[in-house]
C-alpha cells in the first residue's frame, strides 16, 4: 500500500504559516498531485481556511491545540482523511505554540501509523521576531528555539525587514541551535517546493543512508509483533533505550496473559493500560536520529526468546 507523505508546518504566531501553505498548494497544484490539509486554530472560528482553494480536501480542528487538548480529534481526521481519499501528500499547519515534538506525536495513531511517512517538520520563523524575542515570556521564548531546534528545515521569514548585518547574525544563531537541518531565507514564505522536500530513496538497500543523509531529527520508527513477548525482557529493553528516544506508544501483548495492553511511553515512564478490543500489536517510536536497524533487531530479537 502506498505511504501519504505528511509535512508538519511549524512556526510562531504570524510567522507565515498560512502564505507557506499557499505557496506550497499552488507548487503541488502544478505538479498534479493529490493534496489534502488539516489546519489546527486555537479559537473558535478559522481564520485560514479561505486559504485553501474548494477542491483541496480541508479537515479543520478548532479551539484547541493538536499537541495537547485535541490530540483525539486529529486522529480521528487523519483516519478519516485516509479512508475517504486517495492521497499523495498530507499538510498540516499547526498553531504558533504548538511544540514539533507533540504534534509529531499526535499524528501518529498505532492503527494508521504503516500508511503515513512523514517525510519532514518546516518551520518557519519572522526573523524580526526572532531579534526581538527577548520581549516574550521565557515559556514563548523557549518554544520558539524548540520549533528551530526540532526542525527538517527552517525558513527564515520576513528578511526584507532586517538589516544583512542582522541577517548573519541571526543565521548563526539558527545554525548553533539546529546544525543538521537545512536553513532557508524567503520573503513571503516563498520556496520552491524541491527544497522542502527530501529526495526519495527508492533503493532499499539505500534506506538507512537516506536518513543519515537528509540529517532529519524527529524520526519514527513503527513496528508490528507477530508474537507475545516477555514483560521482563521488554522493560529491560526500555531501560537500555537511547535517551533520545522521546515517545513510544501503541498495542503489546505479553506471554503471562491474553489480554492486549495499551502502551505510552514518556519522559522515562511506561503505561500499560488493557484494552477490552483485540488490537495489532504495533509499536510506534519518535526521537531524534532514531537506529531503525538497532531496534528492529532488539524487538525482534524480544520475540524470538520465546
Amino acid at each position: 500500500m502506498k505511504k501519504v507523505e505528511v509535512y508538519i508546518l511549524s512556526g510562531f504566531l504570524g510567522a507565515g504559516k498560512t502564505s507557506l501553505l499557499q505557496n506550497i498548494l499552488s507548487q503541488e497544484k502544478q505538479q498534479k498531485r493529490k493534496i489534502a490539509v488539516i489546519m489546527n486554530e486555537l479559537g473558535e472560528v478559522s481564520i485560514d481556511s479561505n486559504a485553501v482553494s474548494e477542491e483541496t480536501p480541508l479537515k479543520e480542528l478548532l479551539n484547541g491545540c493538536v499537541c495537547c487538548t485535541i490530540q483525539g480529534q486529529l486522529e480521528v481526521q487523519l483516519e478519516n482523511m485516509l479512508r475517504e481519499y486517495d492521497l499523495d501528500a498530507l499538510y498540516i499547519e499547526t498553531t504558533g505554540v504548538a511544540h514539533p515534538i507533540e504534534v509529531l506525536d499526535a499524528c501518529l495513531s498505532p492503527l494508521f501509523a504503516e500508511n503515513l511517512n512523514v517525510k519532514a517538520i518546516i518551520s518557519i520563523v519572522d526573523t524580526k521576531r526572532w531579534k526581538d524575542r527577548s520581549k516574550l515570556s521565557i515559556q514563548l521564548r523557549k518554544l520558539l528555539i524548540e520549533q528551530v531546534q526540532h526542525a527538517d528545515v527552517v525558513l527564515l521569514n520576513k528578511i526584507d525587514s532586517i538589516s544583512d548585518d542582522e541577517q548573519s547574525a541571526i543565521v548563526s544563531e539558527i545554525q548553533g541551535l539546529n546544525k543538521n537541518g537545512k536553513l532557508l531565507m524567503t520573503e513571503f514564505a516563498r520556496v520552491p517546493l524541491s527544497m522542502i522536500q527530501p529526495k526519495q530513496m527508492i533503493d532499499k538497500q539505500q534506506h538507512e543512508t537516506a536518513h543519515v543523509h537528509e540529517k532529519l531529527h524527529l524520526r519514527t520508527y513503527v513496528h508490528t509483533f507477530t508474537h507475545q513477548i516477555d514483560l521482563s525482557e521488554f522493560e529491560q529493553f526500555l531501560r537500555e533505550m537511547p535517551d533520545t528516544i522521546y515517545r513510544i506508544k501503541g498495542y503489546i501483548g505479553f506471554t503471562h496473559s491474553s489480554d492486549s495492553y495499551l502502551f505510552q511511553y514518556s519522559y522515562g515512564m511506561p503505561i500499560y493500560m488493557k484494552e477490552p478490543i483485540k488490537r495489532k500489536k504495533t509499536l510506534v517510536f519518535i526521537g531524534e536520529d532514531l537506529d531503525h536497524n538497532m531496534l528492529r533487531e532488539k524487538l525482534i530479537l524480544l520475540e524470538k526468546s520465546e
